[in-house]
């Protein structure tokens, strides 16, 4: 028999004389809201609907929303508002959708967001387009994921057209941007442990898994063997998948015999280079090569931005070489200050490959191409291979363990930057350790607002460096020229 679904005719919650009986968990919850300008969801005629999807089980006030009204809707008050990172996007969908508007029940919000966890993609992009599907279907998925992507993406092109017009030549922009290095290094080893909280347990007992955890300890052993990330990441999932079916001793053969794989290789062809950790994907930033750069990272980007780190840097820094390490960085620390998913770095990525491959107009191809091909996949994956992705999921956090080792590495000593070549390598580990404590001390969307002391406090002492090297150089009366950055990512300058 078809499930009956109580649904609002009306887009939007309309005003009323008679208020909704709300038990006192949930109208503190509401008052809180009041307080930042939310209105507390009153009662509307409400019409009955057959529905006989089995997903729409739970009654709900879900409100049919045009196609133009689904998108406004969330890029209005969403998509502006998403300050904060993947916690704080995630809290402000479920206080107006669940708490406030109720469009599922707080039992159910918990049930989808357990399944977009264990999913490649940013949660709260993927919850757009879960409560986009139940108000318009699946176009209406779409175009709320768009709503909700949309305004960071336009911020990051901004700011990657900004960036590339300063970004080489400006004393006090690379300054800035060189201070903020040891806290993106801060972030992505925060992000370990919160990938970690729920890539390494079970999804049924919620109990640590030992096998998981030995996936990601081995993966981070495989790169720093140089062993390729995707070689490393495509083993745990598969050996995963045998040990959740308890084929132990199976799984026991396999575990051994990358090693000794691994030990066979170095014997007849050498100990593995650097570059063997990339596939080569994108060798020159072409517009294709993007796409798959995109695609691939966004397809292995378990628990949102962080996991995407490595691929993209190990592909356009490391074996690509067409973009230097300290622009990544960069782009990472942009990504964490605007309105948006964190994987919205890739569209800066995308644009400054564009660049150098053919000029503004193949930037901005480049930025969108990207960027596509990053968000693809969180529409398209379902939970059919939930066990290969729990394998590769553990996998993974020993691959952003290595990646924020090496990115503090550069973060600290750093490369060779304009009129700034003796950078503070102690006042860069010191930030390191005051983010790390405001990240775990802060775990709120407050953060980024906590660490701008930190911040400013490394951005006035580089600027000093930078302004007393400049003025070094000009009563010396050396012309200095400044040159855009060479493939192995230093800044190099002639006299």
């Amino acid at each position: 028999m078809a499930n009956l679904i109580t649904t609002t005719p009306n887009s939007l919650p309309q005003n009323s004389d008679h208020t909704t009986n709300i038990p006192k968990d949930v109208s503190k919850d509401v008052e809180k809201q009041d307080s930042i300008g939310l209105q507390v969801l009153e009662s509307s005629p409400t019409e009955v609907v057959d529905s006989t999807e089995p997903g729409m089980e739970d009654n709900s006030y879900v409100p049919k929303l045009s196609i133009f009204a689904l998108f406004w809707f969330f890029f209005y008050n969403f998509g502006i508002f998403a300050w904060g990172g993947p916690v704080a996007q995630i809290a402000l969908l479920k206080e107006r959708l669940v708490l406030q508007d109720k469009w599922i029940t707080v039992e159910r919000f918990q049930r989808v967001f357990a399944v977009y966890q264990i999913l490649p993609g940013p949660e709260a992009a993927e919850l757009c387009m879960f409560f986009g599907c139940l108000s318009a279907g699946r176009i209406g998925g779409i175009v709320a994921g768009i709503g909700f992507i949309l305004p960071g993406f336009i911020l990051m092109l901004l700011a990657s057209y900004l960036y590339s017009l300063a970004g080489f030549e400006n004393v006090y922009f690379n300054a800035s941007f060189k201070a903020l290095q040891p806290i993106v290094a801060a972030m992505i080893l925060k992000a370990v442990h919160k990938i970690a909280d729920h890539s390494v347990i079970k999804q049924k007992s919620k109990k640590v898994d030992p096998f998981l955890v030995i996936a990601a300890l081995c993966t981070a052993i495989n790169i720093a063997l140089r062993i390729n990330i995707f070689i490393s990441l495509g083993f745990y999932g598969i050996w995963y998948s045998i040990v959740a079916r308890r084929f132990w001793i199976l799984s026991g053969i396999l575990w051994i015999l990358q090693y000794v794989g691994f030990a066979l290789y170095v014997v007849f062809r050498g100990f593995p280079s650097p570059l063997a950790l990339a596939l080569g994907i994108a060798q020159t930033p072409s517009l294709i090569n993007l796409f798959i750069l995109g695609l691939v990272a966004g397809s292995l980007s378990f628990g949102g931005a962080y996991t995407a780190i490595p691929f993209i840097q190990v592909e356009a820094v490391l074996k690509g070489g067409w973009l230097p390490q300290s622009v990544f960085i960069d782009c990472i620390a942009i990504g964490n200050i605007l309105p948006a998913p964190l994987v919205i770095f890739a569209t800066f990525v995308g644009f400054q490959g564009g660049l150098q491959d053919g000029g503004l107009g193949a930037a901005f191809a480049g930025a969108i191409i990207i960027t596509i091909g990053m968000f693809f996949p969180c529409f398209l994956f379902t939970i059919l291979l939930a066990t290969f992705f729990d394998g590769l999921c553990g996998s993974v956090v020993g691959v952003i363990a290595v990646i924020a080792a090496q990115i503090f590495e550069a973060s600290v000593h750093g490369e060779p930057r304009t009129l700034n070549e003796a950078a503070n390598s102690g006042l860069a580990a010191v930030m390191y350790l005051l983010a790390l404590i405001v990240l775990y001390k802060f775990t709120n969307k407050w953060a980024p607002l906590v660490l701008s002391p930190v911040e400013s406090c490394a951005i006035s002492e580089d600027i000093a460096a930078g302004t007393k090297a400049l003025e070094i150089l000009l009563t010396s009366s050396t012309r200095v020229s400044v040159e855009r950055p060479s493939a192995a990512g230093s800044f190099e300058m002639s006299g």
